[in-house]
């Protein structure tokens, strides 16, 4: 089958929308609602891709930056968003219609940002069968420390003597909208560390609480009261995306996310098929952050890649 391209235009965020919300691997990430909150930062060039029907069989966020189409630069995921109709076979003819579009935009390089297998609604990696045949190179592959609901592996001793410390000091997890608390917490820790600030500031992450306040949600872990840890949670149908991952001196000394990772964990997330506590690898995945991962595997968690690929036009 035939496939042609058509870039996205704002006029067409309902039915982008719309499609993303059908689509067997979309997530409220690829919600132009989500996307488009950094549209001064990015490029857009998404693509929108329609059948010899003009019936929208696929989407693609993306943006052009140094000659390149990307999939996208300011996404954790991003790859092309397949509806319930298409096949392998289909699959392959859209891959070939963003290359005959890339050539035809003097975009050289497409830098292919996959979704990883468990944000699947049904199985979609057809994407990765077709970058294999077009001869894609691996460019990058993360490891995402991941707790699967069923056959849960035990929590380490070390994890499970922290939750006892933390319960038994009076540390209370509670969801909350205290960005402003926790941010300042986050912060605080990211400049003495790292020597950065988090990439949404205060104004952009309570933006996104109030357009998606069941996906974008902020657990506190406090002490008489006070913010000592916390992190933000990304709901989506399959999985909790735990990030902004943070604590100061008092909720280290506490134990503080022992306590709040558990209460994700067994109380608020108990039933959701997976609970990825996101990137523990540096540098492409060239390198593995052991002391992160090992604090995740603690808690049960094991590795699921997430590939990156580049493409020639």
């Amino acid at each position: 089958m035939t496939f042609h391209t058509q870039r996205y235009r704002a006029d067409m965020a309902t039915e982008w929308n719309a499609f993303v919300a059908g689509s067997r691997n979309g997530t409220f990430l690829l919600d132009r609602g989500y996307m488009d909150y950094h549209r001064d930062r990015f490029e857009d060039h998404s693509l929108m891709l329609r059948d010899g029907d003009s019936r929208l069989v696929a989407v693609l966020p993306g943006n052009v930056e140094g000659g390149a189409l990307h999939s996208h630069g300011g996404l954790t995921y991003g790859g092309l968003v397949l509806g319930q109709r298409s096949g392998a076979a289909d699959v392959l003819g859209m891959f070939d219609a963003v290359r005959a579009h890339m050539r035809n935009e003097g975009l050289t390089r497409l830098h292919y940002k996959t979704i990883p297998w468990i944000y699947h609604r049904q199985p979609a990696e057809d994407d990765r069968y077709a970058l294999f045949r077009a001869g894609a190179r691996l460019s990058s592959r993360e490891v995402l420390s991941v707790v699967q609901r069923e056959d849960r592996l035990p929590y380490q001793e070390r994890r499970a003597r922290g939750i006892k410390a933390a319960r038994k000091s009076g540390v209370v997890v509670e969801e909350s909208t205290r960005f402003g608390e926790y941010w300042q917490v986050l912060a605080d820790n990211l400049m003495a560390r790292y020597g950065v600030l988090p990439v949404h500031s205060l104004d952009e992450i309570e933006m996104l609480h109030r357009r998606f306040p069941t996906a974008v949600r902020l657990f506190n872990a406090c002490d008489a009261g006070h913010v000592v840890a916390g992190a933000v949670i990304y709901e989506t149908d399959r999985v909790a995306h735990v990030q902004y991952i943070s604590a100061n001196d008092a909720g280290r000394q506490l134990r503080a996310l022992d306590l709040l990772f558990d209460s994700l964990l067994t109380t608020t997330f108990a039933d959701k098929m997976f609970v990825d506590f996101g990137n523990s690898s540096e540098r492409a995945g060239e390198a593995l952050n052991v002391g992160l991962v090992e604090q995740k595997e603690g808690f049960g968690a094991r590795t699921v890649v997430h590939d990156y690929y580049e493409l020639s036009a």
